[in-house]
């Protein structure tokens, strides 16, 4: 999308948002605390001018007019004002009348700042489905992260976006818990997952990139990363422990060594066992030169 105006390092999007129109509305993330992650490390959080808002809008109407999905970047756009986000997705609606769903990135603490209604009025405007960042369900490893929320409050938030009639996507992290909590890690995790029941989890592989303090730590000693085996092990935990009433849970993003997309509650078994096979050595893993961010 040559024409539209992007800031920063990186352009980040949800696999799923593969083929949607990606309107850059704020550089940055509000957060931008957490110790695994390097996408908007230096770069200042801001919320782009409306005029280039605009302007990108229409280079998409001109361009990109019978594209029917659009996501707004970046790391946490919820986090607009309400008034400000509703302008936004009536400027989007009046611009791109085609569009079927629009889709952001979102942390509890964006969504704690919504009301039940605020949302639905959201959801009105065509805001279908919410990617939120959960990572873990353990307070320890939340703590650990530095992630700014606890169990409870991702619950909470969770539920409150289902409750509004929004398609949740749920993100979890393997390989982040302190040293010896990995079980703790994946089995929270699950149980928290079990009770917010969201429409989509996506498991992704931690990565440890030079310039994040997680980097710094391995490099004293302070971390030691989960081998191979041992993500597949908290995985496993993982799933185990999940116990979601409908939905997808995948963990087919690159960073992972065993690509899988199960259809929750009924392939779960069916998964696990292709696990115990993929620990016996049964199954081939994703070569390292083939995972990436």
């Amino acid at each position: 999308m040559s024409g539209m105006h992007y800031e920063g390092n990186h352009i980040i999007r949800p696999p799923s948002e593969a083929r949607s129109i990606l309107l850059q509305v704020t550089v940055g993330c509000s957060h931008n605390k957490c110790i695994f992650c390097p996408t908007y490390k230096g770069v200042r959080f801001k919320i782009k001018p409306d005029e280039i808002i605009l302007k990108d809008l229409d280079y998409a109407a001109n361009n990109y007019f019978n594209v029917r999905r659009l996501f707004i970047m970046d790391g946490d756009a919820l986090i607009l004002p309400q008034k400000k986000l509703v302008w936004l997705l009536e400027q989007i609606n009046k611009k791109l009348p085609l569009l079927e769903r629009i889709g952001i990135y979102a942390n509890a603490k964006a969504i704690k700042r919504k009301t039940l209604e605020e949302l639905k009025e959201l959801k009105d405007l065509k805001l279908g489905i919410i990617y939120y960042g959960i990572e873990s369900g353990n307070d320890e490893t939340l703590k650990f992260v530095k992630k700014g929320t606890t169990h409870q409050e991702l619950y909470e938030q969770g539920r409150k976006v289902i409750e509004a009639g929004i398609k949740l996507s749920c993100t979890v992290l393997l390989g982040i818990a302190p040293n010896g909590k990995s079980y703790e890690h994946a089995v929270d995790t699950g149980k928290l997952l079990t009770k917010i029941d969201p429409d989509y989890v996506g498991a992704l592989t931690v990565m440890i990139v030079p310039g994040t303090e997680l980097y710094d730590m391995v490099q004293r000693g302070e971390f030691k990363p989960l081998n191979q085996r041992e993500l597949l092990v908290e995985l496993k935990n993982m799933l185990e422990a999940t116990n979601m009433t409908h939905g997808l849970f995948t963990s087919n993003h690159a960073s992972n060594y065993l690509p899988l997309k199960v259809k929750m509650p009924d392939e779960k078994e069916e998964a696990l066992k292709m696990l115990e096979k993929a620990l016996k050595g049964d199954i081939p893993l994703r070569e390292e030169w083939m995972r990436g961010l």
